[in-house]
């Protein structure tokens, strides 16, 4: 499976209900355990974003706040808020489709996981 392509498939889903297209799924071993999509506008909440909907799924998948033996693909770079949370998990690979210049928190601006 093409644990990226889904990540779009959620993404498009995101953009249907006005969202900002991004999706993210959270792997372990090898199968997806939890899916996420924005829905900041849909909710009316400005912390709904893919990765934050998709960790907390996860973690009530797993009954735990660390997610070590898990792996993160998004379609988009994080924002720092979504990084933080992501190193708070303790995530531990995370993968990306494109860069996001303006707003991405792990190779642009903020570069969350190069501070102490």
């Amino acid at each position: 499976m093409n644990f990226m392509n889904q990540a779009f498939l959620l993404a498009k889903k995101a953009e249907l209900h006005g969202d900002v297209p991004i999706g993210a799924v959270i792997v372990q071993n090898e199968k997806i355990i939890a899916r996420g999509e924005n829905r900041v506008q849909k909710s009316k909440n400005p912390t709904l974003h893919a990765e934050i909907v998709a960790i907390n799924k996860a973690c009530r998948k797993t009954n735990s706040k660390f997610l070590d033996d898990c792996d993160l693909y998004v379609t988009l770079e994080p924002c720092s808020m979504c990084a933080t949370a992501i190193s708070f998990a303790r995530i531990r690979n995370i993968y990306f489709a494109a860069r996001d210049e303006k707003g991405g928190g792990i190779t642009s601006n903020a570069k969350i996981f190069e501070n102490d």
